[in-house]
């Protein structure tokens, strides 16, 4: 089925992203797996093609596009071309609204530039040890100290987190300070501020993800993003658009599968005729080709919802589970019809099969999202 959300230069801007990844990423993927995260090379030339901050005023070096579908043909690109890491989308997605939204004017004189040349790489640590997707549970604490703030505690599966050069952190803020939570932004150069293992994970090998440590991290006054106490209402604001890049990601992913595992079907051969001939792997097939096109629908009309900025938490929590769900089921079945060739590392489909095992984790579990979707229903 046709889609219709895309105008000429979401086009034009598609065959530019896929022509550089295909030049600059792809070439580079099995480097960049080993040694467990993308070149910043990469990312300043992705930076001087228009790829990072582009939503960013022209005044910093953006060019002022807040119109999701360019995020969505970025993320789809990305998955398209088989370029790993998480950057794109990270970056443009979920931590630069923050700057976008949040930031005080000087704030965004003093940032936004370095991010938009790639200069400056970004990440948002709210996970801790024993938190996960519950950010009421965040025990790191920042606490009012003469002319700022003294941030302590410790984050986990930070993306980005091993390159990061400024990072925001959220913190609760005790009730003698005002209570609530807060966002503080910390260069990675803060005295305090430590760097711990980088994680070793089943999948997204070249994402570098990792273990920070605060301990009495001086942030001045200057550095609080927004209102202090306003932390958690500015995160969850924002996580919609997070799920819904989340979702693009799954769609696209899933499309791959699918047409992957369509062509293998047709010219792999078993008791003497293709495999995608046998009854069993036809249906298996055409009910998934039909299930992603009811997705792809489905997210298509959350984009136009973004963008008019009519999309819901539940709406995006919805299309987060669902998707990622399906996502894994095709790549699954995909990686099921090549057989023992689909567990090799030699062939894509298993790389893309444990990158996508996380989809249903982060952003928030699976399960959350479920909750959140029922709850929207008044259960």
């Amino acid at each position: 089925m046709e889609r219709t959300i895309f105008a000429d230069e979401h086009h034009q801007f598609r065959a530019s992203v896929r022509s550089f990844l295909n030049r600059h990423a792809v070439p580079h993927t099995a480097e960049w797996e080993a040694t467990g995260q993308v070149d910043r090379g990469f990312w300043k030339a992705a930076a001087a093609q228009g790829l990072v901050g582009f939503a960013a005023a022209e005044e910093f070096g953006g060019a002022g596009l807040r119109d999701f579908r360019f995020n969505a043909v970025l993320n789809e690109e990305v998955v398209r071309t088989g370029t790993v890491g998480d950057g794109f989308s990270l970056t443009n997605d979920i931590v630069l609204p923050y700057f976008l939204d949040i930031a005080a004017p000087a704030q965004q004189r003093r940032w936004i530039p370095g991010i938009v040349n790639g200069d400056i790489a970004i990440a948002v640590a709210m996970s801790e040890p024993g938190t996960g997707s519950d950010l009421r549970a965040i025990k790191t604490t920042a606490v009012r100290d003469g002319n700022g703030w003294r941030l302590n505690g410790a984050k986990t599966f930070v993306t980005r987190g091993i390159q990061a050069d400024l990072i925001i952190v959220a913190a609760r803020i005790p009730e003698g300070d005002g209570g609530g939570f807060g966002l503080f932004v910390v260069p990675s150069d803060r005295d305090g501020f430590e760097r711990g293992r980088k994680l070793e994970k089943i999948g997204r090998r070249a994402q570098d993800t990792a273990e920070l440590f605060f301990r009495d991290v001086h942030v001045p006054e200057t550095d609080v993003l927004g209102e202090p106490g306003k932390g958690l209402h500015y995160l969850m604001s924002n996580l919609a658009q997070e799920r819904l890049s989340m979702a693009v990601v799954a769609v696209a992913s899933a499309e791959y599968a699918v047409e992957t595992a369509i062509a293998y079907a047709k010219e792999r051969n078993a008791f003497g005729r293709p495999i995608g001939s046998f009854q069993a792997n036809r249906f298996r097939l055409a009910e998934l080709s039909t299930k992603v096109g009811f997705a792809r629908v489905y997210v298509d009309r959350c984009i136009e919802a973004q963008n008019s900025g009519e999309l819901t938490a539940a709406e995006a929590a919805g299309a987060k589970f669902s998707t990622t769900e399906l996502e894994f089921e095709a790549l699954d079945v995909c990686l099921q019809l090549h057989g023992g060739y689909g567990y090799m590392e030699e062939y894509e489909v298993a790389r893309r099969w444990r990158d996508a095992r996380v989809q249903r984790i982060y952003g928030g579990t699976n399960e959350i999202m479920r909750e959140i979707v029922g709850r929207s229903l008044g259960l």
